[in-house]
């Protein structure tokens, strides 16, 4: 993926929509790209109902609760550990009179939430020499730890607990962290889960300078250059009629 630090207002196109939308974007904060918006695509298709009840993990600039916005949620609740982030999403939401409240919240450890009929997430995971570990402000945005699953785990073991009857998580991550692994976690959280969105992207920046890591580690093939996004969807099912009235 094309990580970039860049410029600190971008000029996002919300791809799939003829809407193009001026974002600000602190520095330091995550810059939306292939991820974003291959979630945000995800976020248009899941079928939301009107009025739906959306939380937004690792929000950044607000892109996906944008999105979620235009789908039609009804409240979005944003979220991200970073306070410059939670500043720029909060701005860019506040300026277009969107229902989003932001918070500040460690998806590690998140407060109580109540339910969400859909959870969507845009965590790090970005696998990183544990020798090294985040050298600027910025990288912090991106950095999962040896394997790239520090957040994506927490996240799958927290699903249940955030979702709906009915509800559903859309989670965005690269294939270098495992695609199988976080099926097998959601669905051992007794969660239907599958792949519903792919795209294949050239390493950008940050994986080029971790290659070396990468392949000594053994999640990429020597001379690889190239990763797999991925977007994960996790249902929570309803229950059925007979264990309602047990």
């Amino acid at each position: 993926m094309a990580w970039s630090t860049g410029p600190a207002v971008s000029l996002l196109l919300l791809r799939g929509t003829r809407c193009v939308v001026l974002m600000l974007r602190l520095p330091g904060v995550y810059r939306p790209q292939a991820d974003t918006w291959l979630l945000s695509k995800a976020v248009r298709e899941a079928g939301l109902r009107p009025g739906a009840q959306v939380l937004d993990l690792c929000t950044g600039t607000g892109a996906v609760a944008f999105a979620a916005a235009r789908a039609g949620a009804g409240a979005i609740t944003a979220v991200d550990t970073a306070r410059r982030a939670v500043l720029a999403a909060w701005l860019n939401t506040r300026l277009r009179r969107l229902p989003v409240r932001v918070r500040r919240a460690d998806v590690r450890h998140l407060p109580q939430l109540p339910r969400f009929d859909l959870v969507v997430a845009n965590p790090p995971y970005v696998p990183g020499d544990p020798a090294r570990g985040p050298t600027r402000r910025a990288e912090r945005a991106w950095d999962a730890g040896p394997d790239g699953r520090r957040f994506v785990d927490r996240l799958c073991a927290a699903a249940p607990e955030l979702l709906a009857e009915g509800g559903a998580l859309l989670l965005v991550h690269s294939s270098l962290c495992g695609e199988q692994a976080t099926l097998d976690r959601l669905r051992a959280e007794r969660l239907k889960a599958s792949v519903v969105a792919r795209r294949v992207e050239p390493f950008g920046p940050v994986l080029r300078g971790r290659v070396g890591y990468l392949e000594r580690a053994g999640l990429i093939e020597p001379g690889q250059c190239h990763e797999e996004l991925v977007v994960i969807r996790a249902d929570r099912l309803p229950l059925p009629p007979e264990h309602e009235r047990g």
